[in-house]
């Protein structure tokens, strides 16, 4: 019987979540990266194995690196761009020295993730993270204020906006305002509405077919790199999937995944499997996408979301959610018993809750909210794997 390797995200020592919270949790390897370099410049072998020597006392492995990021020169070909790409296969080099196997990255531009709400209480008293599409575009169009922003939206969703607007007090203005760029790079300082423009102008002209193709370049560049190495890239999808502040998306769908795989033809050049990433479309068919791409799945991000046809999504309990958990598992055992490897998989954020709820942690990342998670999906696999062993002929 061939298990997923369970692992959780660690952001390093200044992490409330311990290394030794993550082993209780029945965690055998944890996920990181090295936040403390910029973007950019090049992973040093003394900073690796400094990072993996702590891991290892701690009892774990680290082999999947979440993420190594790429900068927004590499994204829009602009300024240091081939220098960033140089020092990225120097990094990847220096990873493989080290023994690391799989490197994730993402390619959205600005902002590597949205919500509007990193507190939405559930009706138990536990706190979720949540999409709210209303109060994003009252953020884009009277917050931020955003050049153009209201050619983005139909003259019903602006009206809904505005009118959610007159119910927030200050407060909940600035509150929504912090919160809807969370995922700007650095956004524990607070950025202006000037600098957050700026950032969106770099972007002028930049289109999704531009975008991609700025994807497909840097693939070409570093994919025969990691193959030559023996590591696996493992792009994450874009978090929503769709457009925001009017920036391109190309990570999205499976015809996106598909484009990107076919770029630069190679084993090594894989996707992360995100099924809250992915889940938020409901055109998305999340089982299909391990029957059809499954030997180009190199790691796992299994949460689950609740989802309305108005464009709002919160993450919910990672089996009760819209996403077919029981049918995704299903393939995910079926694809790793195939291919007779065991894929890394983290259970993806978490509801604050318990004695967490008195703790501060990076949004979605709580320890307890992980462990249920954990503790679901564990028993769901081996479940699922104690079954299709039974079915199988002897």
């Amino acid at each position: 019987m061939i298990l997923m390797e369970k692992t959780m995200r660690w952001f390093g020592p200044a992490d409330p979540v311990s290394l030794r919270d993550i082993r209780q949790a029945g965690c055998t390897g944890v996920v990181t990266a090295l936040h403390h370099i910029p973007v950019g410049e090049i992973w040093p072998v003394t900073e690796i194995k400094k990072r993996q020597e702590l891991i290892e006392t701690a009892g774990m492995t680290w082999t999947v690196i979440e993420s190594l990021p790429v900068s927004e020169d590499i994204k829009r070909q602009s300024g240091n761009y081939q220098e960033h790409i140089e020092n990225y296969k120097q990094s990847l080099r220096n990873l493989a020295e080290c023994g690391l196997k799989v490197v994730t990255y993402n390619f959205m531009p600005v902002l590597d993730w949205v919500r509007t709400d990193i507190a939405f209480t559930l009706p138990e008293g536990s706190k979720a993270l949540r999409y709210d599409r209303a109060a994003f575009i009252a953020f884009d169009l009277f917050l931020l204020k955003r050049p153009d922003a209201e050619k983005d939206y139909t003259a019903e969703e602006k009206e809904r906006a505005e009118a959610l607007l007159a119910t927030l007090s200050e407060e909940a203005r600035t509150t929504l305002y912090n919160n809807a760029l969370l995922g700007l790079p650095g956004s524990n300082d607070r950025f202006t509405a000037p600098q957050v423009l700026q950032a969106l102008q770099t972007y002028a002209g930049i289109d999704e077919n531009k975008l991609r193709q700025h994807l497909f370049y840097f693939l070409q560049q570093v994919v025969p790199i990691a193959e030559e190495l023996g590591l696996q890239l493992a792009i994450h999808p874009d978090d929503p999937p769709f457009s925001v502040l009017g920036l391109p998306r190309i990570v999205s769908t499976e015809k996106d995944i598909r484009a990107l795989l076919d770029a630069a033809p190679s084993p090594a050049n894989g996707l992360c499997y995100c099924t809250g990433s992915l889940g938020v479309r409901s055109d998305n068919d999340l089982p299909g996408i391990i029957q059809r791409l499954g030997d180009h799945i190199h790691f796992i991000h299994l949460r689950n979301i609740s989802r309305d046809k108005a464009g709002n999504f919160f993450e919910a309990d990672h089996l009760l959610g819209d996403v077919n958990m029981f049918a995704v598992v299903r393939e995910l055992v079926k694809l790793m018993e195939r291919k007779q490897v065991s894929i890394p998989m983290r259970p993806d954020h978490g509801h604050q809750m318990l004695d967490d709820l008195q703790r501060s942690t990076y949004p979605g990342y709580s320890a307890i909210g992980r462990l249920k998670g954990l503790a679901a999906l564990t028993g769901l696999e081996l479940g699922i794997s104690s079954s299709l062993a039974e079915a199988s002929p002897q």
